[in-house]
């Protein structure tokens, strides 16, 4: 009867000893595993950093300067000047286009032939130099305005893409005796959000990392080319390349990120002056924005000379429409000419 018990007593012994054994054996196993993904993600983002700094520094030699720079603020703003028209078109880009020079430029060989075409890349932009200062609506429109005094031009037509029509309304107004008219191409309107507050869908802390990391070199390389169909040489194409790596979500870029509430907010309550002649070239509808083209029919209603046109395509209209956007723009402007006498 004992022996039965000290039998059993030993089965039982053995038994509990074995699974433990095994969760050991298995934990060890996964420990292992984890331990293996850990450095596998280590080397990954080591690999991802070091050919982004021998990729930036690369390409670095490898930039192509255009254009002139003027000093604006302490600092060099880079400005391309095309064209000897008597009269001057003075573009301005959206919200963080790399290299606006180059951007513009299937329609800057439309407009050239015509007019004096200046192309204005503010701070943050293509070739020039970041700044620390604040971009609120006042200091980009302050900036841009000292880099054509500089110029001495003090007579043009304002053309602006995206965002540049937030600035705009407020550059028309303190500038009118300068400005002639303006021509805004998918351009923004101040109560196209309604009351939402602008938010950027990525905080700028993510972002930053991404640059830093150089995993934003990597998204950007497996995601599809936005200058494939661009009607430019494959030279200027790899040159906008490189510089929209390099301005990518710089400091500058992310400030006027971070103020684009506060800058549509303060542009609320503008208008354009009445008798500024004000064209609109849009994408009939956009997919972000309820009602995009009766935004800007709603902003020219009282214009003396408005008018709103549409293509199709995207928000990058002069990419695709530059033709179209110079040719309706240039019987625009004789048309309000015609009026006038």
């Amino acid at each position: 009867m004992k022996m039965r018990e000290v039998k059993k007593m030993d089965l039982d012994t053995t038994t509990g000893k074995k699974p433990a054994n095994k969760m050991k054996k298995l934990l060890t196993i996964l420990l292992k595993i984890l331990a293996a993904i850990v450095i596998v993600i280590v080397v990954f983002i080591a690999i991802v950093f070091v050919v982004d700094k021998i990729s930036s520094k690369s390409e670095a030699g490898r930039i192509k300067p255009y254009g002139q720079s003027v000093t604006v603020d302490g600092k060099n703003m880079n400005v391309l000047i095309q064209g000897q028209g008597a009269e001057t078109v003075v573009l301005l880009p959206g919200l963080g286009t790399g290299t606006p020079a180059l951007d513009f430029k299937p329609l800057v060989e439309e407009l050239s032939p015509f007019y004096k075409v200046v192309v204005i890349e503010p701070f943050g932009y293509g070739l020039s130099d970041i700044t620390e200062k604040e971009r609120s609506t006042e200091n980009i429109v302050s900036e841009i305005h000292e880099a054509l005094q500089i110029l001495k031009i003090d007579r043009y037509i304002l053309m602006g893409h995206s965002i540049s029509g937030i600035y705009a309304l407020d550059y028309v107004n303190k500038y009118e005796n300068e400005v002639s008219a303006f021509v805004g191409i998918d351009s923004s309107v101040p109560r196209q959000y309604g009351d939402k507050v602008v938010e950027s869908p990525i905080p700028s802390s993510v972002i930053t990392l991404l640059k830093e990391s150089g995993l934003g070199r990597l998204i950007m390389k497996l995601s599809a080319d936005p200058y494939a169909a661009l009607p430019v040489d494959d030279e200027t194409k790899e040159q906008m390349r490189i510089l929209s790596y390099k301005n990518f979500r710089n400091p500058t870029i992310v400030s006027e990120i971070e103020n684009r509430s506060p800058n549509f907010k303060a542009a609320e309550n503008l208008t354009f002056p009445k008798n500024l002649p004000v064209i609109f070239f849009l994408q009939p509808n956009s997919a972000a924005i309820e009602g995009w083209s009766t935004l800007h029919e709603e902003q020219v209603k009282d214009s003396v000379y408005g008018k709103v046109m549409t293509f199709e395509g995207t928000h990058y209209l002069h990419h695709t429409h530059s033709k179209e956007i110079a040719e309706n723009f240039r019987a625009f402007i004789e048309e309000v000419k015609q009026d006038s006498r």
